[in-house]
């Protein structure tokens, strides 16, 4: 960040006065502009046995398979979010029941949130950024092809969860990927 997004003033890193680390800080105005992470937000959507996944028509990780997720928009709950991303992915309504699985991605600032979902149809097509959309049986799911950890680790803990019929909520924080 160069300029003050409220004046247009230069702006430095620098602890304020009364925090603990670094922040852009307006040398003309002293408005503090605050970077926080980027929340995501998606569905586990279900039809009785099988799980609804997209695969990605966008980078990262084109070609990829995915729970339909993405980025939270202002003035939008957290539900309503992933509503909103699983009607864009996959074309698909459904009912959310619960939040599922909290993952902490420190290292890319985001966190995603993913909601267990109940599918109202199997009214479903790709979205722009699906190239296709498809339900899975546990058997059939492409695990060598998932885009994200976070998916898979959705995904394991759910089939795992169904059998006993108890689902609980999951928080994980990912580390980086060693190369």
């Amino acid at each position: 960040m160069k300029y003050c997004t409220h004046c247009g003033g230069g702006v430095e890193l620098k602890v304020p006065d009364g925090d603990n680390r670094p922040r852009h800080v307006c040398t003309a105005c002293g408005r503090i502009h605050y970077q926080n992470p980027r929340i995501i937000v998606g569905t586990l959507p279900v039809w009785q046995d099988r799980v609804l996944l997209c695969r990605r028509a966008i980078e990262p990780r084109y070609g990829y398979w995915t729970l339909p997720a993405g980025f939270m928009e202002n003035g939008e709950s957290a539900a309503e979010g992933a509503q909103r991303e699983t009607l864009e992915e996959a074309c698909a309504r459904v009912r959310v029941l619960e939040p599922y699985t909290l993952v902490s991605v420190p290292f890319i600032d985001q966190l995603h949130l993913l909601f267990r979902a109940e599918l109202l149809d199997l009214d479903f097509a790709p979205g722009t950024e699906s190239l296709e959309v498809r339900l899975f049986e546990e058997a059939d799911i492409p695990w060598d092809d998932l885009a994200f950890r976070s998916v898979s680790l959705t995904l394991r803990a759910f089939f795992e969860e169904r059998r006993s019929g108890r689902f609980g909520v999951h928080h994980v924080s990912l580390p980086p990927i060693d190369n």
